[in-house]
């Protein structure tokens, strides 16, 4: 599961806009559907047929999400003399090199004063004429690049029908409640009035993942960024859907805003999602470890020591009961509840187009987030290899998803004391989430250790 936001390509044909809609909904349904439905274990005897599959589907997915090819001829760079340059940035920065490439002037130089004040000052003498956006540049501190009105405009079209959202959301309504009675061996395909026993992990899982969503939506309405409602993605099996995202049809002005929209969505979806566990967890048991090999989260037991938020809401829930044992069997809506732990720990991750990667990018910059953003990839990618091969799948999932969004249009004003502070708190809960209990606290927790 996963959910994220990406901000559009600048230069995108709109008349097509609802049809790759269609074609991205049938690439993410076909082939998963074409692989549950396989005889001899389906989707989970597939083995190679399924990453081929799982490969080809986001494959298709990112090209038809990419931008669409331009039929006007590439401008060719010319450099700008002094007089072609508006008198604004030659008031703001000492330009070293001036060009225009394909209609877009680039200044690059040593700025006069702070990148905010730039930036505003431009804005104000630009007007409606040009877009100016201040980045970061290796080789001569700052760059100022003024990209031309129609382009922005095209970024900043409006949202199409709302009838894609609210037709996906009503099938992922569906794919969870179904999901939802399987995971209890209710067939709703034989027994449709058992819907009912869907519903908790349903409604559970839905409003963690929409409220995640809107959190995103309305600030970035607040930060005047144009917005798609969110895209919910139903699947027909497994968790009965791969989560939820937005578009952001318009750069972020300045790295603030680049940031309060990220940290938005997380912490909105976190507020829900402990209280769901915890009110799950009240109709969930602690069970003895399975003989066998585990049935799975919900009915082999999930083990509290896992991760240590676990450890913690289980132990406010359970109290001196985890001490005659560590297993738990989770109820469906407390299963809601885990998932959406998880799922806010992996849009946390500081990787890409993941809100956590936009996180690391508005607090470090761009070079430091790219950075810590291959270093998080690739742990990601060994833990699946040499630890748990189930984060494979997440894994070959964020790479697809997790591309490079644009850059916010004042790339150089640092975050507030108060913004890096709460990035530093949001980077400890996805540690809280993804790492497990240490061996040596859990007798001081008050849970049994399974390894004595």
């Amino acid at each position: 599961m996963a959910t994220n936001h990406h901000t559009k390509p600048p230069r995108r044909a709109g008349s097509k806009g609802l049809g790759i809609q269609l074609l991205m909904i049938l690439c993410i349904l076909m082939p998963v559907m074409v692989l549950f439905l396989l005889p001899a274990g389906g989707i989970l005897g597939g083995g190679l047929l399924f990453w081929v599959g799982l490969l080809v589907t986001f494959w298709l997915i990112s090209m038809l999400s990419g931008p669409i090819a331009e039929s006007e001829p590439v401008m060719t760079a010319r450099v700008l003399t002094s007089d072609d340059q508006p008198a604004v940035v030659k008031e703001v920065m000492d330009v070293g090199l001036a060009e225009e490439v394909a209609g877009v002037r680039i200044f690059r130089g040593r700025l006069r004063e702070p990148a905010a004040s730039v930036y505003a000052k431009l804005k104000h003498a630009l007007g409606e004429g040009a877009a100016p956006s201040v980045q970061a540049d290796e080789q001569f501190c700052a760059s100022i690049v003024l990209l031309p009105g129609p382009v922005v405009d095209a970024a900043a079209e409006p949202h199409g029908s709302p009838w894609v959202n609210w037709l996906l959301f009503a099938l992922t309504v569906v794919t969870t409640t179904w999901a939802g009675a399987a995971h209890q061996g209710i067939d709703l395909l034989a027994e449709p009035g058992r819907f009912g026993a869907g519903l908790p992990y349903a409604l559970g899982l839905l409003s963690i993942l929409g409220v995640h969503e809107l959190g995103h939506y309305f600030t970035a309405r607040h930060h005047r960024i144009r917005v798609t409602p969110p895209y919910f993605i139903p699947v027909p099996f497994a968790l009965g859907t791969f989560g939820a995202f937005i578009q952001l049809r318009s750069p972020a002005e300045d790295r603030r805003a680049l940031f309060d929209v990220a940290v938005a969505g997380p912490l909105a979806g976190l507020a829900v999602a402990v209280p769901t566990l915890l009110i799950g967890l009240r109709s969930s048991a602690i069970v003895a470890p399975p003989a066998g090999a585990a049935a799975g989260v919900m009915h082999g037991g999930a083990d509290v020591g896992s991760s240590v938020m676990l450890a913690l809401l289980a132990k406010l829930s359970f109290g001196p009961a985890l001490l005659e044992g560590h297993l738990l069997q989770l109820s469906p809506l407390a299963f809601a509840g885990w998932l959406g732990l998880m799922v806010t720990a992996l849009n946390l991750l500081p990787i890409g187009q993941l809100d956590g990667g936009h996180i690391a990018r508005a607090m470090f910059g761009r070079r430091a987030g790219e950075t810590i953003g291959s270093v998080a990839m690739w742990t990601l990618l060994l833990l699946g290899l040499f630890v748990w091969p189930g984060l494979l799948t997440w894994a070959v999932i964020i790479f697809f998803i997790a591309g490079r969004g644009a850059p916010p249009l004042d790339d150089l004003t640092p975050l507030t004391p108060a913004r890096r502070w709460l990035g530093y708190a949001t980077f400890a809960v996805l540690a809280l989430i993804l790492a497990p209990l240490p061996h040596t606290l859990w007798g001081a927790a008050g849970i049994r250790c399974p390894y004595m």
